[in-house]
């Protein structure tokens, strides 16, 4: 570009310098490639990072920045009241006899009702199976919501019938059975007795807001203590 040309009345050049300069001063535009992060989930409920879009299930991870960049892995959601499953947790719990009320603690407490959650420690889903746990039940995808359900009532109605106690039960839901049958009882971990002492107060909630509503099964409020 000629920056000395001018029109008739010689006001194009300043014109040009004018809009030449205000493009220099303005900020560049964000370098999306730079830095990026892409994800995708795949059949398996697996969670896939990587650095570059590899193909097109593959999303582009938005950075939040709060104290410096800080990328958050997952995308805001729109996360499910408490009680948008409360029809699933009385089928499933049926069919695995065990207390709607008690399911509905243990989600709560696990996952906070957020079929996406992922701990630290690795467990997926709503009732947070561990990978090898979720692979023992047969659960294909960790994060699909029915899937979860069902392996992880299934996995609880297991510990109630190995320990006959919802207290030792819950312990070994959380901590795993070898803990418990280690420490014969709630093992001495602060964040597993937290864990019980939680789900137990939830539990009492829950179970009045099922029998209130006639959905859970006859006896409940005679057996709490195994979760029947």
């Amino acid at each position: 570009m000629n920056l000395r040309t001018r029109n008739a009345n010689g006001t194009g050049g300043w014109l040009v310098l004018l809009v030449v300069g205000w493009l220099f001063l303005q900020p560049p535009p964000p370098a999306q490639a730079s830095g990026s992060i892409y994800r995708y989930i795949d059949a398996e409920g697996v969670l896939h990072f990587s650095d570059t879009r590899v193909d097109d299930r593959y999303r582009w991870v938005k950075p939040v920045y709060q104290d410096g960049p800080v990328i958050s892995p997952l995308p805001p959601v729109s996360v499910p009241g408490e009680r948008d499953y409360d029809r699933l947790i009385v089928q499933v719990a049926a069919r695995h006899r065990v207390q709607p009320g008690l399911v509905k603690a243990v989600i709560a407490v696990e996952s906070n009702f957020k079929p996406d959650a992922v701990s630290r420690a690795g467990a997926q889903g709503l009732m947070q199976l561990m990978p090898a746990t979720a692979e023992a039940l047969g659960v294909d995808r960790p994060f699909g919501i029915v899937e979860n359900m069902d392996g992880g009532v299934r996995y609880l109605r297991k510990m109630l019938d190995r320990y006959g106690d919802l207290t030792r039960a819950l312990a070994a839901y959380n901590a795993g059975p070898a803990a418990v049958d280690l420490y014969r009882g709630v093992p001495p971990y602060r964040e597993t007795q937290a864990y019980v002492k939680r789900v137990l107060e939830y539990y009492r909630s829950y179970r009045s807001e099922f029998e209130r509503r006639g959905s859970a099964p006859p006896g409940a409020a005679r057996s709490p203590q195994t979760g029947r």
